[in-house]
């Protein structure tokens, strides 16, 4: 358990521990839907710890597991169409370029803070990835550095995926306008994937997860406009899949709410209702 000297969330970097025993969970299972061999290795002692004391832990291992799930998706739809450069912000313990079936010509880029690459870097030293992979040590609050980031990379890549799992929700609204208008700068970065929260899911992520704001890490992104917020710099959803569908279709969702799963679609604009979702921007 967390003493009063070490709280159960100490940053934002200890929640990639915490998803990675959600994602050694998942790979435990019989029939599972995507296997990372690194997870337990990778959430170690402490990501177990932290899964162990956060109250009602399970509940929120199923949009992980969907999360995930939906983003292999479109890592996978978008390399079959001509994606020769993946960039992976934020990129925390994510392991995709060594368990995914990926192209040995693809290009895989990890941008995250110095700290979690280097612990990254020492638990994977012994393993190869499948694909060509560059790691970079950068705060992304650095707008200048990550400007001259996505100059250099967009320079040698034909077509760019970007992936944001898990970071926006961490930003302000003027900071995700920011990052997604420098993302667009890029004539070749063509296609986005992100997660997206409503407010009222967010409302309820602040209640439930006391613990980040303690860390300093406050969750403040979920946009009443829903995926629509993204259309004045640049972006347009072109799939939106929700998380309480997905968990519903892959056989993942508590039984306390399979029957909010039957509930309409809702794909735009978002109130008070809680709703998340993976969504695939591309350029308009």
């Amino acid at each position: 358990m967390a003493s009063p000297e070490q709280p159960l969330i100490r940053n934002i970097s200890d929640t990639a521990l915490w998803v990675a025993v959600f994602r050694a969970r998942e790979t435990e299972r019989q029939g599972a839907l995507f296997r990372d061999p690194f997870a337990r290795k990778l959430a170690g002692e402490r990501g177990e710890q932290i899964a162990a004391d956060m109250q009602r832990g399970l509940r929120y291992e199923w949009p992980y597991t969907a999360r995930t799930v939906r983003f292999d998706q479109i890592v996978t739809e978008q390399i079959k169409r001509g994606a020769d450069m993946v960039i992976n912000l934020a990129a925390g313990l994510d392991t995709r370029p060594y368990r995914m079936d990926l192209p040995s010509s693809l290009t895989w880029v990890e941008v995250d803070l110095p700290g979690m690459i280097d612990y990254k870097e020492e638990i994977l030293a012994e393993e190869k990835p499948r694909c060509v992979l560059e790691r970079v040590r950068l705060d992304l609050a650095d707008i200048a550095g990550r400007r001259a980031l996505f100059q250099r990379l967009g320079r040698h890549a034909g077509k760019v995926l970007v992936l944001t799992e898990g970071l926006l929700v961490y930003l302000t609204r003027d900071e995700v306008s920011a990052l997604a208008q420098d993302l667009a700068a890029q004539s070749n970065f063509h296609d986005w994937a992100i997660d997206l929260c409503s407010p009222g899911l967010l409302e309820m992520l602040q209640k439930n997860l006391g613990a980040l704001s303690e860390a300093g890490s406050p969750l403040k992104f979920g946009p009443e406009e829903g995926p629509e917020f993204f259309l004045p710099s640049g972006w347009k959803a072109v799939e939106v899949y929700s998380m309480l569908k997905t968990a519903a279709k892959i056989k993942r969702l508590p039984f306390f709410l399979w029957m909010m799963s039957f509930l309409p679609e809702s794909n735009g604009r978002q109130g008070s209702r809680p709703w998340g979702a993976v969504c695939h921007l591309t350029r308009m």
